[in-house]
C-alpha cells in the first residue's frame, strides 16, 4: 500500500487487457487452424479464411495474421504441388518430407508470436493477399 491507502502492483509491467488476450488468441487460431490441411485437403486455406473473415474487422493483428497465415498456406499448397510432380524423378519425396517439416516448424514459431502479439512474416511466402 502507499500513502494514500491504496494498494500499489510491485510489478511495472502492464498487464494485457482481456481484450489483447483474445485478439492475441485469435491471431494464434488462424496459425494453428492451417494444421486442419494434414486431414481435410485444402483446410490450410479455408480455415484461417474463416475466422479471418470472421475477426478482421474486430482486431487489427487478426487482421494481419490472418492474411500472412493465408499467403503462407497457398504458398505451400503451390510447393507441395511442384513436390508432386517431381516425385516422378524421385526429388520429389525429400522435397515433400522437407516442405512439411518446414511448413509445422514455421507455422509453430507464428503461433506462439502471435499469441505474444506480435506480427509475424512468414518466410516465401508469396504475397498474394495485401
Amino acid at each position: 500500500m502507499n500513502t494514500t491507502g491504496t494498494p500499489t502492483s510491485e510489478s511495472s509491467s502492464p498487464v494485457p487487457t482481456a481484450g489483447k488476450k483474445d485478439e492475441n488468441m485469435w491471431a494464434m487460431l488462424c496459425h494453428l487452424s492451417t494444421f486442419s490441411g494434414f486431414i481435410i485437403p485444402l483446410a490450410n486455406i479455408i480455415a484461417p479464411l474463416i475466422i479471418w473473415s470472421m475477426k478482421k474487422d474486430e482486431f487489427p493483428l487478426v487482421e494481419h495474421q490472418g492474411k500472412e497465415a493465408m499467403n503462407f498456406q497457398i504458398s505451400m499448397t503451390i510447393y507441395f504441388i511442384c513436390a508432386a510432380i517431381l516425385i516422378l524423378i524421385v526429388i520429389g519425396i525429400p522435397l515433400l518430407i522437407g516442405l512439411a517439416t518446414f511448413d509445422i516448424i514455421v507455422t509453430i514459431i507464428a503461433a506462439v508470436k502471435a499469441n505474444e502479439g506480435t506480427k509475424y512474416r512468414y518466410p516465401l511466402a508469396i504475397r498474394l493477399l495485401n
